[in-house]
C-alpha cells in the first residue's frame, strides 16, 4: 500500500524532524510512505476571519495540486472529524487494502485548519483526539498511529 501525508508547513524542531525520521525509517517495512510538504502562507498574530480563510483557501490550493492523479482514499485530520482509536485506524486501513484501495493519502492541515475545497475532497474526516495540538506535533502523532496500526494488523508487539 501507498501512503501519502500531505502537510502545510516544514518541520521546524529538532525532535519532531528526528521523530519524523523514525517513524518514517519504522513505515518502509510496511508501507511505500511519501510525505509532502506544502509551503504556508505568512501569517502575522493579529489576523481577521477573512484572513484566516484567504490562507487556508492559498494553502488548500497547493494541498489539492499535491493530491495524485489517480485514484486517493483521502482523510483529512480535521477537529470537527471523527475521532479513532489505534484499533479503529487499523481496521480502517485493513479495509480499505481489502476493497482494493492501493493509495491512501492523509491531509495535515495548518495553523488555522483546512479549506473546505480540501474537506469536500476528503473520504473520510477524522480526528487525532479532543485534544488540540500544533499541526507539526499531529504529524507525528500520525506517524506513530500508522505505524502502530500495521503492527496491530500484522498481529506484531509493540511497547506500551
Amino acid at each position: 500500500m501507498d501512503i501519502n501525508i500531505i502537510s502545510v508547513g516544514k518541520m521546524k524542531e529538532t525532535y519532531l524532524k528526528e521523530g519524523q525520521k523514525d517513524y518514517s525509517n519504522r513505515l518502509q517495512h510496511y508501507c511505500n510512505l511519501n510525505l509532502i510538504e506544502v509551503e504556508s502562507e505568512k501569517t502575522t498574530h493579529k489576523i481577521n476571519d477573512s484572513q484566516i480563510e484567504l490562507i487556508k483557501n492559498r494553502e488548500g490550493e497547493r494541498i489539492i495540486e499535491k493530491l495524485h492523479k489517480k485514484k486517493n482514499y483521502i482523510i483529512s485530520l480535521d477537529r470537527q472529524g471523527k475521532p479513532v482509536s489505534s484499533e479503529g485506524l487499523a481496521k480502517s486501513i485493513k479495509n480499505l487494502r481489502l476493497r482494493g484501495e492501493s493509495l491512501l493519502t492523509f491531509i495535515v492541515g495548518g495553523s488555522y485548519g483546512l479549506a473546505e475545497n480540501v474537506l469536500d475532497k476528503s473520504d473520510y474526516k477524522m480526528s487525532l483526539s479532543y485534544l488540540t495540538f500544533t499541526h507539526q506535533m499531529s504529524r507525528l502523532i500520525l506517524l506513530e498511529q500508522i505505524y502502530r496500526a500495521f503492527k496491530i494488523l500484522k498481529k506484531e508487539p509493540y511497547h506500551k
